[in-house]
């Protein structure tokens, strides 16, 4: 009986440290503002308004621009995107997003290469040397 109970007991702290053991979550985390210069970073992006948000500047785009991704949405300076799927294998995410501009709304695939945590290239399958690094902000 006595044995019994040691192996009962021996099971559950077997079974509950398993528990405490954390996963390891490989997904990239992709949220922040992103401009394809790391040093023009303050001319496409400032914060504005009561909540203090990231937003675009006013001449965004002659400094290169950029994008800001948020938990589920894209933004660029002149449409938002909603994050319809997202996909990691290896160091690609592949994100199907539909974005609207202030005319039409369109589904639009992105491919993105992991550099590393403050860099990410925007990959275009098919068309050899075409591809744009974007490299993360801290605003």
């Amino acid at each position: 009986m006595i044995a019994l109970r040691k192996l009962v007991l021996a099971a559950a702290i077997a079974a509950g440290s398993g528990l405490s053991i954390p996963q390891q979550v490989n997904a990239f985390e992709l949220t922040g503002a992103w401009a394809t210069s790391a040093d023009q970073c303050s001319k496409v992006f400032a914060r504005k308004g009561r909540a203090n948000q990231v937003n675009f500047t006013n001449f965004s785009g002659v400094y290169g621009g950029g994008f800001i991704a948020e938990a589920n949405r894209l933004r660029g300076k002149f449409e938002s995107c909603l994050v319809k799927s997202r996909k990691e294998s290896d160091q690609i995410i592949n994100l199907v997003v539909a974005c609207a501009s202030g005319i039409m709304v369109s589904n639009v695939q992105f491919f993105l290469k992991v550099v590393d945590d403050n860099t990410i290239t925007r990959e275009f399958p098919g068309m050899e040397g075409m591809d744009v690094t974007y490299h993360r902000c801290q605003i």
